[in-house]
């Protein structure tokens, strides 16, 4: 049995197997949250923001590439100040 080396382009990340929570608290005490989760062989991104006891308001919702989903949540940890979270509601 051979191993074969796998090349950059068959190279895929994993598609989430749950859902992934990012929150972004904000000074008037809510937060900001984007949540990912698989649907179907890609993944469902929800924007939005949540200032208790309110209900969450959903800003944004659209349908990612794996690929795309995890770029997207590697960018809004580094660079827009979110952090891996519990599901909040």
């Amino acid at each position: 049995m051979t191993t074969a080396a796998m090349t950059p382009s068959t190279t895929r990340p994993a598609e989430p197997s749950s859902p992934c929570w990012l929150v972004r608290p904000r000074s008037d005490g809510g937060c900001d949250y984007v949540s990912f989760s698989p649907t179907h062989g890609a993944v469902e991104m929800r924007e939005g923001s949540h200032l208790p006891p309110q209900m969450p308001l959903l800003k944004r919702r659209r349908r990612l590439a794996a690929d795309e989903a995890e770029a997207c949540r590697r960018s809004l940890q580094q660079e827009a100040g979110f952090h891996q979270s519990e599901p909040l509601f």
